[in-house]
Parts: structure tokens; C-alpha cells; sequence
């Protein structure tokens, strides 16, 4: 049945027991937010209001985001910033490194707002950070979650020519949604996009995520796990789409535990390498133990 956005706004639901996050307290949560607004960085975890910020930076993970913190595209479901973009800092990849290397990470992720006022799409910060944190951090793997470049395929080429050891593009959401959810966006330029990726580098993970919950259907759900395999993503994540304000666009359901479980087994029946679904996951969530099992002949159970 067609969801239309008249609908959508119409329908409200109450918030499960069982979908509750850890609060954003402690010493190392503390520590983190000191270093990132020391170094004037912005992470996706703060500016998206993700809901897994208080167990991430209490482990001191984080996920930077590059380009500044405001965003021209206009998605319904995001919480970032939206308006005239800020001017590109060329300092930027250097202070990622330096929190990457204070932080002491081995594994660092990367991703950025959309940036359509720019020819790449800022394809080239995205190839200066991962050449920078490389130089600063030996060793450290680092996964990037670019935006669709507007289909642009020398852009992908730059990103993908600085070696990222995964590469992600978020589908986001169901062809039917996306001109409420992804407004800007087409969903044959993000599959194209991420084909694209995988033929420019073919021993590269390349990865995707969809949000539940925007009103669309199971059978449209298994329709784009089938289309993301079928474009040769390797790791898939599934999680709850949380609306982080009025303004945004509402929940429709919550989806139970058990649905996100069967969809895990699904996916990994259909192929995917690795699948982490759960009410809490987002696309970065336990992104490097996401790589390692993909790597593995069996993958885990992902978490609620």
C-alpha cells in the first residue's frame, strides 16, 4: 500500500521499552568531546544526534565528519545543519589525524555532509584525510561514508585511489520514500555509485545501510538487500530510523528485535559478508568488528 507523506505525518507511535541507548556521561565521554572541540573537529555522532554517542565515545570511538557541519541538501531525516556551505578547511585532514592519533585508534571513520557546491563533492578532503591519518597513524585502518558525488564517477575515483579500507554509501531508504527522505538523491545513482566502487577496487569491502521504521514495507526492504548484493556490497547495516525533532520526518513503526534478527539471517542467505541489524545500529556502529567478520567464514550475531 502507497505511504504518502500526508499519511506519514499523521502517525504516531509510542517509543518501546526496550529501545534505550546509554547516556552521554562519563570520563571518557568527557575526554573525547574536550579533545574534538579542542581541534574545532565535527563528528557525525554530535551533529546527527546518533543515539549509540554514549557508548561509542565511552569506548573512544567516533566518527569525524569533514567539510564543516552544514549540509546542502535538505534530507527529512537528518539532523544536520542545512544552508550555505562553509568554506573548505585544508587543515582539516591534519587535525582528524591528530585526534585519530591521540585517541589511539586502529580503526577510524570518515564521513562528511553533502557538499553540491563543489565539483568533487569534496572527494578530495575525503583522499587528503585518509592520506593524512595513514601518515600520522601507520597501520590504522580507515573507512569512509561518502556521499553520492552526484553521480560523479571522477570523484569516486579520487576517494578511491587514496585506498580507504572500506568504502560506504548509505541507501538510506526504499525507491517508493525517497523523495521524502532523501530529497536530492536517486536511488539507480547510489546502486551505479556503489558498483562503481567495488569495480575501481574489487578486494575493497564496500558497504550500505537502510533506516527502518519511514513506512515502507518488508517486501521493499528485502527488494534493496536484493539490489545492494546484487551491486556488490559486501557489508550490510539495517537500524532503526530514530526522528531526532519535530521538524523531521516522524516515525511510522518501530521494528521489533526479532524482525531486524530475520533480516540478519536473510541477508547473510542472500550473501552479504557480514550484516549488523538491530533497533541501535547506525552505518558506523562496531564498524571495525563489521570488517573483521566479514573477513571471517561465519559472521556474528549482531546486537540489539
Amino acid at each position: 500500500m502507497l505511504v504518502t507523506l500526508e499519511t506519514t505525518l499523521a502517525t504516531k507511535t509510542a517509543r518501546p521499552d526496550w529501545l534505550r541507548a546509554p547516556a552521554p556521561v562519563g570520563p571518557k565521554y568527557r575526554d573525547l568531546r574536550s579533545l574534538v572541540t579542542g581541534l574545532d573537529l565535527h563528528t557525525v555522532c554530535e551533529s546527527a544526534a546518533c543515539p549509540n554517542i554514549g557508548e561509542c565515545w565511552n569506548r573512544g570511538t567516533a566518527t569525524f565528519m569533514i567539510l564543516g557541519n552544514v549540509c546542502t541538501r535538505r534530507c527529512g531525516f537528518c539532523a544536520v545543519q542545512k544552508g550555505a556551505p562553509l568554506d573548505v578547511d585544508y587543515d582539516e585532514p591534519r587535525r582528524v589525524a591528530q585526534a585519530v592519533s591521540q585517541m589511539g585508534l586502529r580503526y577510524a571513520v570518515i564521513t562528511s555532509v553533502n557538499r553540491d557546491d563543489r565539483k568533487d563533492g569534496g572527494a578530495e578532503l575525503f583522499a587528503l584525510t585518509i592520506e593524512a591519518i595513514r601518515q600520522r597513524v601507520p597501520g590504522c585502518k580507515v573507512e569512509v561514508l561518502v556521499p553520492d558525488f552526484q553521480g560523479r564517477r571522477e570523484a569516486m575515483e579520487i576517494v578511491m585511489t587514496a585506498r580507504p579500507d572500506v568504502l560506504n554509501h548509505n541507501t538510506e531508504t526504499v525507491p517508493r520514500l525517497y523523495r521524502q527522505v532523501r530529497l536530492g538523491a536517486r536511488y539507480e545513482r547510489s546502486l551505479e555509485m556503489l558498483a562503481y566502487a567495488k569495480a575501481l577496487s574489487p578486494a575493497t569491502p564496500v558497504k550500505s545501510g537502510l533506516m527502518l521504521g519511514l513506512g515502507e514495507t518488508m517486501d521493499e526492504v528485502r527488494g534493496v538487500m536484493r539490489d545492494l548484493h546484487a551491486h556488490s556490497v559486501d557489508i550490510l547495516t539495517l537500524g532503526q530510523y530514530l526522528r531526532p525533532s519535530p521538524k523531521h520526518l516522524p516515525i511510522v513503526r518501530y521494528v521489533a528485535p526479532s524482525e531486524f534478527a530475520g533480516l540478519r539471517d536473510e541477508g547473510m542467505a542472500m550473501g552479504f559478508a557480514h550484516v549488523e541489524a538491530g533497533p541501535l545500529v547506525r552505518s558506523s556502529y562496531h564498524a571495525a568488528e563489521s570488517l573483521s567478520t566479514s573477513q571471517q567464514p561465519e559472521s556474528r550475531t549482531s546486537p540489539v
